[in-house]
């Protein structure tokens, strides 16, 4: 079975594998807006833009409504999609549900607000744009003042409040916020004041990715998947998520950096040591099997088969001074190879991912030939 890397990346984020029910069909919709049956939240956030005005839209963009915290925020992996009983709906609104936490960890906070743009440019419903407002009003005051976002608003304890690059967490804020900033036709509704402080916060925001760009062996390689907010320093997680590079993370810390316009001398070295990197890290003559097994917790098991003809692979987490690749179980010890690792860990995680060829290739290629940058 053959792993994308963009397939790894936002399934082990978004959490949204599970089936769900069917959702009711949209009456009157014209056959190019409706949504495939049994849509869940992931699907709902890319359909056609004339689907977004439809019944089954709006459904789901009030069960959105119900989930926001008082604080204008959204907890994580939740199928917002999945039709609500009365019962569900009275207790997502009770006051105990609506004090309740808010994240931007596994993508969640900054995708229902942009689920919410799309539902309101479709249907001029007063109520989605507040919501969304709300939305923006809480990224904006969870920032850190020196630039990063912590996985939690307000703060918790623990690893939840460092500065969070894992699963996408404070790069998805900051392409959401450029976009409004820049006045992207889903966010032309956000008044003046709150695109100008959108625009502050990606600035602020950039400061601090360069600041955490990790220095190994005299040289700028990539990120940790969490860093501390005083220090900068690249922290520990959970017990498998060791102080580490992280492959995945700096891939997306990469792609946003690429499409900053009129980069800096900064950003240019950032982006040119990190690409570096990530060539130097690439993994080559190993294929990652899924093998179908009725005893294991998922049903299969995960082999590295060596294969010459295999696309190369990157690993979630690497060492920071020797470059190989970290595999940790529950117990925090580092093993050499996947196959060491306790099943449930080896496939409950995201260990592997399909190198970035087109990014660490054409695309770097055409950034370098685009502001004339030579080697």
């Amino acid at each position: 079975m053959k792993f994308s890397f963009a397939c790894v990346l936002l399934l082990g984020m978004l959490g949204c594998t599970a089936q769900v029910p069917s959702s009711p069909s949209v009456n009157n919709a014209q056959p190019t807006a409706q949504a495939p049956a049994g849509i869940n939240w992931y699907r709902a956030q890319s359909q056609p833009t004339e689907w977004y005005a439809t019944p089954e839209a709006t459904r789901i963009a009030d069960n959105v409504l119900l989930y926001q915290k008082n604080n204008g925020g959204w907890d994580k992996n939740l199928d917002m999609a999945k039709p609500l009983t009365p019962a569900e709906a009275e207790k997502l609104a009770s006051p105990f549900e609506k004090s309740g936490i808010s994240t931007i960890d596994n993508r969640a906070t900054f995708t229902q607000m942009a689920y919410l743009a799309k539902v309101f440019q479709s249907t001029q419903q007063v109520k989605y744009r507040e919501s969304f407002l709300r939305g923006l009003d809480y990224l904006l005051k969870a920032q850190y003042p020196n630039g990063g976002w912590p996985q939690f608003f307000p703060l918790r304890e623990g690893y939840y409040s460092y500065i969070t690059f894992n699963d996408g967490a404070m790069i998805g804020v900051m392409t959401l916020l450029r976009d409004i900033a820049k006045g992207k036709e889903t966010y032309s509704f956000v008044d003046a004041a709150r695109k100008q402080a959108a625009a502050q916060a990606i600035e602020k925001g950039l400061d601090i990715i360069l600041k955490t760009q990790i220095t190994a062996n005299g040289q700028f390689t990539a990120w940790c998947a969490q860093h501390d907010p005083v220090t900068f320093q690249p922290q520990k997680a959970r017990a498998y998520e060791l102080v580490s590079l992280s492959g995945m993370e700096s891939v997306g810390i990469v792609e946003y950096l690429m499409k900053l316009e009129n980069p800096s001398p900064a950003v240019q070295t950032a982006i040119t040591s990190a690409v570096a990197w990530l060539q130097r890290v690439k993994i080559t003559g190993l294929r990652l099997d899924r093998i179908p097994n009725e005893h294991y917790t998922k049903g299969y098991d995960l082999v590295v088969v060596p294969d010459p003809a295999a696309p190369p692979l990157l690993a979630r987490f690497y060492d920071i001074n020797t470059n190989t690749p970290l595999f940790v179980g529950r117990d925090g010890k580092v093993k050499q190879h996947l196959s060491e690792l306790a099943q449930e860990r080896r496939t409950g995680y995201n260990w592997y991912a399909e190198f970035p060829e087109d990014l660490v290739g054409r695309k770097f290629l055409r950034w370098k030939q685009k502001w004339a940058l030579t080697e």
